[in-house]
């Protein structure tokens, strides 16, 4: 068991007089720097980029979204400047017009509330 613990005691001190060269580089200290500087202290920091990512793909997301609706809301108006019975059907279901004589009867859905 001590023999063990001297061995890698032996070999840590090996590996230390290897990397103390490189490590004592003044190239590998400022690029060491650099790096620290540009993670942690920069006004650019990599966890600001990460967080922008995240906010940009967001933006986009809706985006895709609200281009959809605008294709879907365009469709509508054409259909409904298009076709007289459109007209008709908007009316009645969204304002809730109805012909002379006619009765109207609403019914609502208790167990699942309107999403609209």
């Amino acid at each position: 068991m001590r023999t063990m613990l001297i061995l890698r005691q032996v070999h840590t001190m090996q590996f230390i007089k290897k990397l103390l060269p490189f490590v004592a580089n003044r190239y590998f200290i400022v690029s060491l720097g650099f790096v620290v500087w540009m993670l942690f202290f920069d006004q650019r920091d990599f966890f600001q980029q990460r967080e922008r990512a995240a906010e940009l793909q967001k933006v986009e997301d809706a985006k895709k979204y609200y281009q959809k609706e605008i294709e879907y809301t365009q469709k509508q108006l054409n259909n409904i400047q298009n076709n007289k019975a459109a007209i008709e059907k908007y009316a009645r279901e969204r304002y809730l017009l109805r012909r002379e004589g006619e009765e109207v009867y609403l019914f609502e859905d208790t167990l699942h509330p309107a999403t609209k």
